[in-house]
């Protein structure tokens, strides 16, 4: 069995939302492999919807959902229509199209 550790993962706004209509808190601890993981499958793998993620916040840096995640990280998914996630205050995520 490989070893694993776990990340802190928290949702906003609307991923919150999702989060609590499901009985879940805004902020989990989640097991990773210690060799990491992406974000898009850590939020696959936390039931998210992909397509109404925009990018995370890893380790309080703007990042895409191919970020990678180690144990010990901090993990925040940020929904489309977030206002931090707006261009005019952090510039695009990886992911933004257009």
């Amino acid at each position: 069995m490989p070893v694993t550790s776990s990340v802190t993962v928290r949702t906003i706004a609307f991923l919150d939302a999702f989060q609590k209509e499901r009985g879940r808190p805004s902020t989990i601890k989640v097991h990773v492999p210690a060799s990491g993981m992406s974000a898009s499958e850590l939020a696959t793998e936390l039931g998210l919807p992909l397509d109404r993620v925009e990018g995370v916040f890893l380790n309080h840096v703007i990042s895409g959902l191919d970020a990678m995640v180690h144990p010990g990280d901090r993990v925040t998914f940020v929904p489309h229509g977030t206002p931090a996630s707006h261009p005019a205050f952090f510039g695009p995520f990886i992911t933004r199209r257009g």
